[in-house]
């Protein structure tokens, strides 16, 4: 396919230019059926990675939802304990509110509020907030 200067001739061209567009057809023919393929790949991965991400989701909630009912649950014994010490002050008080036992609930509920002086006055009426 060289002649005798050892230069390429008419056919040797025409050979690589067929070798050329038949390496080019099928490197196209080839992304032509590849990349739809590769979409439909690239969705379903997506696709799985929403639906584990769903699934964290509602793990997540779940877990925050028996958080919840737990911290509710210890809550409303917590209120019954109350209110069993309260039923047993008010039996060693003979089931009688006293305006001096009311008096000291009041004052113990607002022990730790910074805001509230309680001074006894005339009226037994507490001064709040003094000085601002």
């Amino acid at each position: 396919m060289r002649n005798n200067h050892g230069n390429l001739t008419g056919t040797a061209y025409t050979i690589i230019g067929l070798l050329v567009l038949v390496v080019l057809v099928a490197l196209l023919g080839g992304l032509a059926y590849g990349c739809p393929k590769y979409n439909v790949w690239q969705k379903e991965l997506e696709g799985q990675a929403q639906l584990k991400q769903a699934e964290w989701n509602r793990q997540i909630q779940v877990r925050e939802a028996e958080a919840n009912l737990e911290a509710e649950r210890l809550n409303a014994l917590a209120e019954v304990e109350r209110a069993k010490g309260m039923a047993a002050a008010m039996e060693i008080e003979n089931g009688m509110l006293t305006e001096v036992y009311i008096k000291y609930l009041w004052v113990r509920a607002m022990v730790g509020n910074s805001n509230v002086v309680y001074i006894p006055t005339e009226a037994s009426l507490p001064i709040l907030e003094i000085g601002r």
